[in-house]
């Protein structure tokens, strides 16, 4: 990893730090904060610690960009949890063969870039 990148990486993990030192509930009631500031946190260590061994820049890039994106929209929307993602249509068709494989390959490329990290569920 180049210096700057690294550089580039550590500001975006204070920067979540910071956001979640800083982070209000819609709702208003502390508890509902604090568990969303925990949350904030506990994502934040999780997907650096599970992206610390890469080294590919093009992928270094990638979670960057994902960073960024989950960053802002939690940030505009004021919810910290990834917004859902929507199956294309026939997503849950139950084929066969070459249809679902298709659907399948569907499915991944219409993954926003801020759930890269989840699993599909």
């Amino acid at each position: 990893m180049t210096a700057s990148t690294q550089r580039t990486v550590l500001s975006l993990y204070m920067r979540v730090f910071r956001v979640a030192r800083t982070w209000q509930a819609q709702s208003g009631v502390a508890s509902d904060t604090l568990s969303e500031r925990n949350y904030i946190l506990q994502e934040a260590r999780t997907l650096f610690r599970q992206n610390q061994q890469i080294t590919d820049q093009e992928a270094i890039k990638k979670c960057i960009n994902e960073c960024e994106a989950r960053i802002e929209i939690g940030l505009h929307y004021r919810i910290p949890y990834p917004r859902a993602s929507y199956l294309p249509q026939m997503g849950l068709a139950t084929q066969k063969g070459r249809k679902l494989r298709a659907q399948q390959r569907l499915r991944k490329q219409a993954k926003p870039i801020y759930l890269e990290s989840h699993e599909e569920t």
